[in-house]
């Protein structure tokens, strides 16, 4: 792998089998199809010979309608799902952002969730105290800080669960569709940060059907369309 290369994906394919389903089998039918296991199931690519590479530092776009094979990548680069084939090379730790808030408890206030939150992210406790006022502040919920978290709007769940990831170690951040229920004013924020710490070599990864959003942070684009990368626009 290139010493400039963040992730490097060869020839990555993802198979699913699916079961067909009928409104009536006899019991004939039934053992026959037990024997022959192949014919109750079918292949069905989620991915296939899907190649791309991101640099360090850059911020790279995925887009793709809804059934492109966005969603299974992002597992395959997570680690929730194991590729069918194809090899997947990642220098350095990555972090998944695919649902904000995930782990949250709104039983508890703000602070007790940046706690928890960032200990599931892999932050350390001294970390996180440090990072406390810089968290709340960032996300805007600094006079909600203790203030239990079934209050809070869903637009400050996210606003807070994306500024504890960004503030968790990573060398490559995955971001899905979260960005696109942020307000305009708070997602400019956030790329400016972001814009802000690629500099230091950091990368990100966005995938959303947001187009406008794409066009004007990312240097590279890949298109998925039925599980293939149809093309890689560069430089906007």
């Amino acid at each position: 792998m290139k010493q400039n290369l963040a992730l490097q994906i060869t020839n990555l394919g993802k198979r699913y089998k699916i079961g067909e389903r009928e409104s009536y089998l006899t019991i004939r039918d039934i053992f026959s199809r037990l024997l022959v296991k192949n014919n109750l199931t079918k292949n069905f690519w989620a991915l296939k010979n899907v190649s791309f590479q991101v640099k360090k530092g850059e911020i790279f776009g995925i887009i793709g309608p809804n059934g492109a094979g966005k969603s299974t990548l992002l597992k395959l680069l997570s680690r929730i799902s194991e590729p069918t084939e194809g090899e997947i090379l990642i220098r350095g730790k990555l972090n998944s952002l695919l649902e904000v808030g995930a782990g949250f408890n709104s039983e508890l206030t703000g602070r007790e969730n940046i706690f928890l939150n960032g200990a599931i992210l892999g932050m350390k406790r001294p970390e996180i105290r440090e990072r406390l006022d810089r968290i709340a502040e960032f996300s805007g919920i600094s006079q909600f800080l203790d203030t239990p978290a079934k209050y809070y709007s869903s637009g400050m769940f996210v606003r807070l669960g994306l500024t504890i990831a960004l503030q968790a170690k990573w060398d490559i951040l995955v971001i899905d569709e979260v960005l696109s229920v942020l307000d305009k004013q708070f997602q400019d924020k956030i790329f400016k940060y972001l814009q802000k710490i690629t500099r230091t070599g950091k990368t990100i990864i966005i995938v959303s059907h947001n187009l406008e959003l794409i066009k004007r942070y990312c240097q590279h684009v890949m298109l998925l369309q039925k599980g293939r990368r149809v093309q890689n626009a560069q430089h906007y």
